[in-house]
């Protein structure tokens, strides 16, 4: 009978950044098991602290940080204006994206108050400054936010509680071209953070409706929605528009080759991916 890592084992592997080549090996016995574990755990702690010391003596910056500024330059070099919001956000700008008591995205909220939460997604704000921007300067008009975002999700190898979003919008664009501008600005990113080999999926969100999705194999790294849309009424918007959001710690996911996502994100635990109880 096959022999297969423990509980504990696995997720010691996992805290590791083990792929599933590790931890889905089976043994003939419990002691090859224990062998092989123990083989393992050095080979993958060697590199740990081979990724430590290059962030000490080298880059002297966690991948997400270097992430995020290799990202602001990719957009701002192609006409994108940075733009950064508060992280607490009023409940009525969450009522205009549609999240109430009945959306299933609203027992996720972390709220502060009965009426200021820690937001959940960037649009709202975006949309706020949008409307004056659209005003004040001629179309196309094209920004971008990188920040916190919070939500209450599952502890899923995928999901965090805090994670770091992308969300670039481009207001005022033909409307025959949408689509393909929405697949040339994800290029830009995914081109931006080193990763190919991504493809798009057709899907459908919660609060946008139609989407498409920015897809590495099984994993989601970006969503992406086009307009005009019902969503922008709420707003006194009418034009044309593309935007799309990205996660910054599943695009570094995909990119090290880790299964683990609560290794690439803000942590004190983790540092630039690698566990600190090595």
């Amino acid at each position: 009978m096959d022999v297969f890592f423990t509980d504990t084992q696995r997720k010691r592997l996992t805290e590791l950044n083990a792929g599933e080549e590790y931890k889905d090996c089976s043994f003939s016995s419990r002691e090859q098991r224990e062998k092989e574990f123990k083989k393992f755990e050095a080979e993958l702690l060697k590199k740990a602290k081979v990724r430590l010391e290059r962030l000490k003596n080298e880059t002297r910056q966690p991948e997400l940080v270097r992430l995020r500024t290799d990202l602001e330059k990719a957009l701002t070099g192609i006409g994108f204006i940075q733009v950064a919001t508060p992280v607490i956000l009023s409940k009525k700008l969450l009522e205009k994206m549609t999240i109430t008591s009945e959306h299933p995205l609203f027992k996720q909220v972390f709220w502060l108050s009965d009426n200021k939460c820690l937001r959940p997604m960037l649009a709202p704000n975006l949309y706020y400054i949008s409307k004056d921007l659209l005003r004040l300067w001629e179309k196309p008009v094209r920004i971008f936010e990188i920040g916190s975002c919070f939500r209450k999700e599952s502890q899923g190898s995928n999901h965090l509680n805090e994670f770091t979003m992308l969300n670039l919008v481009e207001w005022g664009l033909p409307e025959q071209n949408k689509q393909e501008r929405i697949e040339e600005l994800a290029g830009k990113v995914m081109k931006g953070a080193g990763i190919g080999g991504y493809h798009f999926e057709r899907t459908d969100c919660v609060v946008y409706g139609d989407t498409t999705d920015v897809m590495y194999g099984e994993v989601e790294l970006g969503s992406s929605s086009m307009g005009p849309h019902f969503l922008d009424e709420k707003w006194g918007i009418t034009t044309t528009w593309v935007g799309i959001g990205f996660g910054l710690e599943r695009l570094l996911m995909v990119r090290e080759g880790t299964c683990n996502i609560h290794s690439m994100g803000r942590s004190i635990s983790y540092l630039n991916g690698v566990r600190l109880n090595i």
